[in-house]
């Protein structure tokens, strides 16, 4: 007999189904209540090691107060030991406790901004990576995307003041330099602590350097650049002597660079250096913000969370309850969040930013910034002169300078950048007093250029409008590139076209990160392009030295030259500035004839932010939003999260 599906059967059926989807909900419910308590159980955890910590401070300054040390201690001024005779560079407001917070100008500007009307705490602020990190780990991370996370976690003796681009105290409140320009002897803040809840001390900034230096650690980058640093003595609790091997025209940016590293978290993988070198986040600091765990992120969470450091020194409070880094590898991808609200900024290419700035309803709201800062870097072709044991076509300077003429820049900044980029003759700013004013960008000319490749060996040999050099092999390589930037990918089938019309056979190789990476570590490329970071004065060594070309030196075109390697070590081992500018100069003049790298352009930034996003300011160092301490917010009405 046939059963017939019945109201008494739907009845059923939806009953059964209410019941399930309340199991659904109870268990979401219960999931979500587990979390809260494991996150109030930690809070409360961190609570009481404060307080213990305190309880421990208070019976201290008690004892202090009963032998009138502290008494004594007021009527006495700081003083930092220098065998030298110091010349001091104190920081701080006049008449403010040494040690107090509120007594440097790095906080002023957020300070300022959370006395704003309209100021409120809390939000987040979601942004996104145009590439994959593959660590976060401190020394190991290799690019500017995990420097940025690093930057709000970990904290350096000094910081520069965005505006004037002088160095002024972070951790330390004040510091001096020996008459020998050999010694600089920093005075720490007493009272900063990392986000674990333990002390920051002179021995973790001496700890720090030791850690780096030491052969198991793979940091050959950062020890490139400490190598001039004889020592780092922590003389008292709050007092660390930094001592040099020969002068150094950027002491004090190397020493009060330098991220801190707290002892207790790192110093035991000095037994284990493989776990660190393959770690992928370890990171633990005294900045306003921190990981949830120092240990657990990796790569496959597909983003980089940070909350809110609640044991923060500072004087003033992160304004930011999280910061989200989201990673979104492709640029139309990127858009479609930023329009949805997802992400808060979004930097457009240029064809984008002038459409984008022509559609009122996107402009209602997002604010847009257009600038070139004083430190924008510059991109470039590397053309690798050593591969596989053997020299390279790039070997010969005449065929690097003949690729030079072969490049239209004015076309790339005028077709493709829509003029938002200058031309880049060296790795010197043309702001910068590095720069010889008397070098002019080398302009395109395609005929100056097949001479110089005539000179070197070459010529159209079979007829097929391809050069080939006198053993008959073509002139042809292959281009490495980021695949996900849509300008660069332009720019290189531009390139193709033109070379090839002076006999040159370009070869696009696009490639994922870490795939470029790994080519880079390995010199495993004909040539590459990629861009820089710049500073306010641009040290070479790391990237064109000679003695950088192998064990993780940034030299990786193989660059060698007697003369610009004698300059350099000159220049950087000259402290007086007068005296220093003519070196540098003289080094981008070998720059300009030698051309390691065909110099491309320096791009203006054309940014979009979210217009709930509140007292964005573009400063010397670029747009704010990247500042730290944090200085922008968004007010009550306009936040979206909360935690």
């Amino acid at each position: 007999m046939e059963r017939r599906f019945t109201l008494k059967d739907f009845l059923l059926f939806a009953a059964i189904g209410a019941v399930l989807v309340a199991l659904l909900v109870a268990m979401y419910m219960i999931d979500r209540q587990w979390n809260m308590m494991a996150r109030m159980q930690a809070t409360m955890q961190e609570q009481a090691e404060d307080l213990r910590a305190l309880r421990s401070d208070v019976k201290t300054l008690d004892r202090r107060v009963e032998s009138g040390a502290l008494a004594a201690a007021r009527g006495v001024a700081p003083q930092a030991a220098s065998a030298t005779g110091p010349r001091s560079a104190p920081v701080g407001a006049v008449g403010a406790a040494p040690d107090d917070p509120a007594a440097t100008p790095v906080f002023a500007r957020a300070a300022a901004a959370a006395r704003l009307a309209d100021y409120a705490g809390g939000d987040w602020l979601v942004r996104a990576f145009g590439v994959g990190l593959s660590t976060i780990t401190p020394l190991i991370s290799q690019d500017v995307y995990a420097s940025n996370v690093q930057s709000y976690v970990q904290e350096s003796l000094l910081s520069r003041n965005p505006d004037t681009l002088e160095w002024q105290g972070l951790v330390a409140h004040s510091w001096e330099i020996g008459d020998d320009g050999l010694t600089i002897a920093f005075q720490l803040r007493d009272g900063v602590t990392f986000s674990d809840g333990r002390p920051l001390t002179a021995d973790d900034v001496a700890f720090t350097f030791a850690f780096i230096m030491n052969e198991t650690i793979a940091a050959p980058r950062d020890r490139a650049y400490l190598e001039k640093i004889e020592s780092v003595e922590a003389t008292s609790r709050l007092d660390v002597v930094f001592r040099f091997r020969e002068p150094y025209f950027d002491a004090l940016a190397l020493a009060g660079g330098m991220d801190i590293m707290p002892r207790h978290f790192y110093a035991p993988y000095l037994d284990e250096p493989a776990t660190f070198n393959e770690s992928k986040g370890l990171l633990l600091g005294s900045g306003p913000y921190r990981l949830a765990d120092p240990k657990t992120w990796t790569p496959d969470l597909g983003l980089v969370e940070l909350e809110r450091n609640p044991r923060y020194w500072g004087p003033v409070a992160p304004s930011f309850d999280r910061l989200l880094w989201k990673v979104i590898e492709n640029d139309s991808a990127r858009l479609t969040t930023f329009r949805n609200r997802d992400i808060d900024a979004y930097t457009a290419r240029p064809r984008e930013y002038r459409s984008l700035r022509d559609d009122p309803a996107f402009m209602a709201q997002t604010r847009s910034f257009e600038f070139m800062n004083a430190v924008a870097g510059y991109s470039y072709i590397g053309w690798n002169q050593h591969r596989g044991g053997e020299p390279t076509r790039f070997a010969d300077r005449r065929v690097r300078e003949a690729m030079t003429w072969l490049t239209d820049r004015a076309r790339i900044i005028d077709e493709i950048m829509l003029g938002h980029a200058e031309p880049a003759v060296s790795p010197f700013s043309p702001r910068s007093p590095q720069h010889d004013p008397a070098i002019e960008p080398r302009p395109f000319d395609p005929e100056r250029a097949v001479t110089l490749l005539t000179e070197a060996g070459y010529a159209d040999r079979d007829g097929d409008g391809v050069l080939e050099d006198e053993a008959g092999a073509p002139f042809e390589f292959e281009l490495v590139y980021y695949q996900e930037n849509e300008d660069t990918e332009r720019i290189v089938l531009f390139l193709k076209d033109l070379y090839a019309r002076a006999g040159v056979h370009l070869k696009p190789a696009p490639a994922e990160w870490p795939v470029m990476l790994d080519l880079l570590g390995r010199r495993d490329y004909d040539a590459i392009t990629l861009g820089w970071t710049s500073g306010v004065e641009t040290d070479v060594y790391q990237m064109f030295h000679g003695s950088r070309t192998e064990d993780g030196g940034d030299n990786f075109v193989h660059f060698r030259h007697a003369e610009f390697d004698r300059l350099v070590d000159r220049a950087r081992a000259t402290v007086r500035e007068e005296e220093r500018m003519p070196l540098w100069r003289a080094v981008e003049r070998i720059f300009h004839e030698e051309q390691p790298y065909t110099f491309l352009m320096r791009r203006k930034t054309l940014a979009f932010t979210d217009r709930r996003l509140q007292n964005l300011q573009v400063t010397n160092l670029g747009l704010n939003l990247d500042l730290v301490p944090v200085e922008i917010f968004a007010p009550g009405p306009q936040q979206r999260y909360a935690d």
